[in-house]
């Protein structure tokens, strides 16, 4: 690694931070005032009486939790039947349906949040599947997210509400409305700047230098990237990604999507600190984000620019499977935000990460996808990660753990172990079956450590909502599909319902006022304690299964 490559990599990512610091005040008070705002757009009074709600009446978290269920499997039932009646779909460009176990695991991927793709994006789905289907999912998944996290940060605000935590209609009308429309908009019109295309092409023969010939597929491209990134989403309208020159041209796009990536949820932590009327509490937040976002970009930058092997120090870093246009640098930084936060998209493969550069990509989902994590569930799993630092405190001290003027009982701490253990027990056991039964095992193409991180990637990407994979492993299966289905659904939908249930449970409570005996949480002393409360939980967790593959792949 020579001079220049590492002011290079110090260099973007400054200025990704800088980027990031410039609007983290703006948008986050923008965000706050969406949500806080009584006035309702015409555009969406339009759309209530469309759908016959009354935007304006507050649910308890039980309705609440039951209108976004609903609505997330109409959305479901709605996107597996455009996957199985593909090949009748105009703009199809010839491609068939799926079979029933990839329609199953492409709908679930996609209203989950999730976008795992079993299947080549070009070359298995037409472009009003695309647009219509994969698109507007990006949207809406996105938006049950924010949704969820605006109602936990209700209930901290709220005093005595009998557990009403907001109206999911609005909150989904106006994050789409309001947020991800207009924001997808300007990065659409940015990508299209840098390069990326926009048309509805189909395959195009074209003649190359050497006199022979390629087909190339136009499409909304650029459209369907800038959710996919602002969404934090992931997918690909190409098999290769964001790797691909059509989707990611240049070091610019490349560091405009992760930009696009980590905008959401970075600033999220403003509008929440704005809600719940003390910043401090959201700048402690971020603080705790941040810190474990450049740690994990630095480290996993130092795994890749200084990969072991004589050719990767001849070439100045492990090059194999990355993008030269982007490099070492710009595939780490790229592969620290998509893995940080519950984003799919690579521009890199990373099956060909180094040992320990893909351990980290590992430990970055595995850690719960917080630093800072996906559109809202990288807040409200911090937060819940927050009530764990404040009860750990608080039997440390003897006295009653509180946040934000709420008491942590036993009924809230309850909550939060299944929500800490939810994943965990998905991962695991799924990562038991995938290499135990004959199945799962003829999808494993490395042998020893290298196969158990193939397959441990795989279910932390599923179980986490993330999306992204190693792609070293054989997933286009029944098995695979299926299996990863259901761990999609119940990864995404369990810790939803359990965050409810605390949102719930805290604006039912009375605001306690601080004493001198009250923890301040606003200070480094309690956003070292949550950081590191985050580190245990997922080394205690996952460090004997990180042992047997990246670990000992790394030390081999």
């Amino acid at each position: 690694m020579t001079m220049s490559e590492t002011w290079t990599a110090v260099g973007q990512i400054s200025l990704l931070v800088a980027a990031l610091a410039a609007v983290h005040l703006p948008l986050g008070a923008y965000l706050a005032h969406v949500y806080t705002s009584p006035r309702h757009l015409k555009v969406e009074r339009l759309g209530y009486r469309l759908m016959r709600v009354d935007a304006d009446a507050e649910q308890r978290w039980t309705s609440y939790l039951f209108s976004l269920l609903g609505f997330s499997l109409v959305s479901l039932l709605a996107l597996y039947a455009l996957g199985r009646l593909q090949e009748h779909l105009p703009m199809n460009l010839g491609v068939s349906a799926f079979d029933p176990a990839g329609a199953w695991n492409t709908a679930v991927s996609f209203v989950a949040n999730t976008n795992w793709q079993w299947y080549s994006g070009e070359a298995a789905a037409g472009h009003v599947f695309q647009m219509v289907g994969l698109a507007v999912q990006n949207f809406v998944s996105a938006a049950v997210g924010i949704s969820v996290a605006i109602a936990l940060v209700r209930g901290f605000a709220r005093s005595g509400t009998d557990g009403r935590v907001g109206n999911f209609w609005s909150d989904l009308t106006r994050t789409c409305v309001r947020v991800l429309l207009p924001m997808a908009l300007l990065a659409a019109i940015a990508l299209l700047a840098t390069g990326v295309i926009q048309s509805f092409d189909p395959h195009t023969a074209v003649q190359t230098l050497s006199g022979g010939s390629q087909h190339l597929l136009g499409g909304p491209v650029a459209s369907q990237e800038a959710i996919k990134e602002l969404g934090t989403n992931g997918g690909g309208f190409f098999n290769a990604n964001s790797a691909h020159p059509l989707e990611n041209p240049t070091p610019v796009s490349n560091l405009l999507e992760i930009f696009l990536i980590l905008v959401i949820p970075f600033t999220l932590p403003r509008a929440f600190g704005l809600m719940v009327r003390d910043t401090r509490q959201g700048f402690a937040i971020v603080s705790v984000m941040g810190s474990l976002f450049l740690a994990g970009a630095a480290l996993l930058t130092w795994a890749e620019m200084s990969g072991p092997g004589l050719a990767a120090q001849a070439a100045g870093g492990a090059l194999e499977g990355k993008e030269l246009r982007f490099g070492p640098a710009g595939s780490a930084l790229f592969a620290a935000a998509t893995t940080g936060t519950s984003t799919g998209a690579v521009n890199a493969m990373h099956d060909s990460l180094t040992a320990p550069g893909g351990g980290i990509a590992m430990f970055n989902m595995l850690l719960g996808e917080i630093a800072p994590g996906g559109v809202g569930s990288g807040l409200y799993g911090m937060l819940v990660l927050a009530i764990v630092a404040v009860f750990i405190a608080g039997l440390m001290v003897g006295r009653t753990p509180e946040y934000l003027g709420k008491k942590i009982g036993r009924q809230e701490i309850t909550l939060v172990a299944l929500y800490i253990l939810t994943v965990p027990l998905l991962v695991l056991v799924g990562t038991a079956l995938a290499i135990s039964l004959p199945a799962g095992q003829a999808g494993i193409q490395e042998a020893g450590p290298h196969g158990l991180s193939e397959v441990l990637y795989a279910m932390t990407s599923a179980a986490n909502n993330n999306g992204s994979a190693f792609a070293g492993l054989t997933v286009a299966t029944p098995f695979y599909n299926t299996l990863l289905g259901v761990l999609m659904l119940v990864g995404r939908f369990v810790p939803i319902a359990l965050v409810l249930a605390l949102a719930g449970r805290f604006a039912s409570q009375k605001t306690v006022p601080a004493t001198a005996g009250t923890l301040p949480t606003h200070q480094p002393l309690f956003a070292g304690l949550l950081g590191s409360v985050a580190l245990v939980v997922v080394g205690l967790t996952f460090i004997p299964v990180l042992s047997l593959g990246p670990i000992v792949e790394s030390l081999s």
